[in-house]
């Protein structure tokens, strides 16, 4: 069988924070004084266990990212992790059926082998540990497949939300005078328009785009992962102003220290004073804001896809998962295991998240000590 590899954009871009950080591990490696403050963050038992529980994470959105296509010619597209765990996504059955059940969740006909008809529970074909949803699909396989959007809308916002946080904080803090007046009221006029209308305008421009440009979208694969990276920067140009008003704060307060005012009476240029000097001293705030907020940003993704104008709905997430659950929560009998089962699988990812961004901020933040 040959296999075709397929590279997304959200493939590439997470193979490419996934380098960065195996730089930034090495990086910490070869300085004494950056190991010995990671050491004391691994010695937290609290942010050992997170750490792993992220890793374990990132270790299944990352297997989830290896795309291909088993046939040449075909439009299917499959992941490594889909290859892993392919008795799971492979093992449908014909409708709902609850956690650890041996039958079905609703009645139907059965065809005996006397052939009469029999109305009752019909036997499941396989075992599901967290039941099956509407189309008979495993519960378990579409969370375990959900983790690679909410890793995505997660590290990818925060690749768009750096750069503008980073460039207009600084300029503003050190500069001050008009240009800080200019930053603040670009920051100001967008933080007042509501991020659902952006989101909502740039999803409709982006589908009425794929619509219009068939050739370069074939596959329905690609055409959701368009809709799921578009998300990601309209999220990041959205949110980028919190991290900004930090930046500037801090940058107005490091400005006036003495070893800033020092370098700028020898001459130094305002670029190297921003690089060397300013810059390193509000690392510990890039870190612990952008740790924190992923949390809030694998949450906005349930938000957005409830409301209608998250991901595609051809894509697995959590969101999607919440979504459907609208009606499953409103028939009878009703069908609870896939909301919780979105919650349960979001609820260790977003509370280890912010514990281990805790104890970052504990031993990188000098206004700890």
């Amino acid at each position: 069988m040959q296999y075709t590899p397929v590279i997304l954009w959200t493939d590439a871009l997470l193979y490419i924070l996934a380098a960065a950080g195996v730089f930034f591990a090495i990086m910490i490696y070869r300085r004494p004084h950056l190991r010995q403050a990671w050491r004391k963050i691994i010695k937290n038992k609290l942010a050992l266990v997170s750490f792993i529980v992220l890793l374990f994470y990132i270790s299944i959105g990352l297997l989830d990212s290896i795309h291909f296509r088993a046939d040449a010619y075909g439009v299917s597209v499959e992941s490594l992790f889909d290859r892993l765990v392919s008795p799971l996504g492979n093992q449908d059955e014909e409708s709902y059926s609850a956690p650890f059940a041996t039958h079905l969740y609703t009645k139907n006909f059965i065809l005996l082998n006397d052939g009469i008809l029999h109305y009752d529970y019909p036997p499941l074909h396989y075992f599901h540990f967290l039941g099956t949803d509407k189309v008979g699909q495993d519960v378990l396989y579409e969370t375990l497949k959900s983790i690679r959007t909410g890793l995505v809308i997660g590290t990818l916002t925060t690749l768009v939300i750096l750069p503008f946080a980073l460039f207009f904080g600084l300029i503003a803090g050190y500069f001050s005078g008009w240009i800080d007046d200019i930053v603040q009221y670009v920051y100001t006029t967008l933080s007042s328009i509501p991020d659902v209308l952006l989101i909502a305008a740039a999803v409709l421009a982006l589908q009425l785009f794929i619509v219009n440009h068939p050739d370069t979208f074939p596959t329905l694969s690609q055409r959701a992962d368009m809709r799921l990276f578009a998300l990601c920067v309209i999220l990041g140009i959205t949110s980028w102003t919190g991290l900004c008003r930090l930046l500037r704060g801090e940058t107005l307060k490091l400005r006036e220290l003495d070893y800033v005012q020092a370098a700028r009476a020898l001459g130094t240029s305002s670029l190297r004073i921003l690089t060397k000097h300013i810059l390193p001293n509000v690392m510990h705030i890039i870190l612990i804001t952008v740790v924190m907020s992923f949390s809030a940003l694998v949450l906005a993704e349930a938000v957005l896809t409830y409301v209608g104008v998250g991901v595609d709905p051809t894509t697995f997430s959590w969101g999607n998962m919440i979504n459907a659950s609208r009606e499953e929560l409103a028939r009878e009998p009703v069908v609870w295991w896939p909301l919780l089962s979105a919650f349960a699988f979001m609820f260790p990812l977003v509370i280890a998240a912010n514990l281990f961004a805790d104890a970052v901020r504990t031993v990188l933040d000098p206004r700890e000590y």
